[in-house]
């Protein structure tokens, strides 16, 4: 006769372990927040009556001369009119918004020349992203 034995399973239950990774997932995907923005880090300038604006049609970023977005499409100074044009084609300028984002440190002189490239090209309904500065105490 021959002696039948049980023989001991050995290995891990891995039912908990994908149980509790699969719920790290979800929470990291809940918790995460993306950037509509060109992935670049400005430091806005601030104002005392800054406002929530909603998405807008038109959005520039202004970070120097040689380096500006429309509607994360890279350009520069001297393009941008010709950039602006080509965005602005095919529907009314008058009726389009756009926003102006631009570092703290950009010269006055390039944020005119940037609103001047605006009105060149019909654009009239601009408005400036600044950051909220906290109230004094």
């Amino acid at each position: 006769m021959s002696s039948r034995r049980l023989a001991k399973r050995t290995g891990i239950d891995m039912t908990p372990l994908i149980d509790v990774i699969l719920q790290l997932i979800i929470f990291f995907m809940i918790t995460t927040t993306f950037r509509a923005a060109p992935g670049i880090s400005l430091d806005l300038p601030g104002s005392r009556t800054a406002q929530s604006v909603s998405s807008t049609a038109l959005s520039v970023v202004v970070m120097s001369e040689n380096e500006i977005y429309v509607d994360k499409t890279r350009t520069s100074l001297e393009g941008l009119p010709a950039t602006l044009k080509q965005r602005v084609a095919g529907s009314d300028a008058g009726s389009l918004r756009a926003v102006l984002e631009g570092r703290a440190s950009a010269s006055y002189q390039l944020i005119i020349s940037v609103l001047d490239a605006f009105r060149m090209n019909g654009i009239e309904n601009v408005g400036l992203i600044t950051r909220k500065e906290k109230a004094a105490r």
